[in-house]
């Protein structure tokens, strides 16, 4: 899975725009206005961040070392995933489905209906 594969996954949900984030260079994936996806560099390889529920944080990092604590953001609801090959596509598709329905169910229902949801 590369990283372009991830990102033109996350722009086909409803309301995902993309910008930069200026201070690291990251494209920040937002709906509503809230960030569910960032596509970064970590420890020089291509990776993504994604929210993610408290529990499954710790879960998901004990159980594939590839995913790391979210760097830079609050680690208890975010986790980086190196694009190292490793994780099977099918769970990157889930994290980011995870991700930006945590999000959306954050938002106003005004906003969330604006997008269809």
């Amino acid at each position: 899975m590369t990283s372009s594969e991830l990102l033109e996954y996350c722009m086909g949900k409803p309301g995902a725009e993309q910008s930069t984030q200026n201070q690291r260079g990251a494209d920040q994936i937002k709906v509503g206005g809230v960030m569910f996806a960032m596509f970064c560099d970590c420890q020089g390889h291509e990776a993504v961040s994604l929210k993610t529920s408290t529990e499954m944080a710790g879960k998901l990092r004990a159980e594939h070392t590839c995913i790391l604590p979210g760097e830079h953001l609050n680690k208890a609801h975010w986790n980086t995933v190196v694009l190292d090959g490793s994780l099977p596509d099918s769970q990157f598709y889930s994290l980011i489905d995870s991700s930006y329905q945590m999000v959306v169910s954050g938002l106003p229902q005004n906003t969330r209906h604006e997008f269809g949801l």
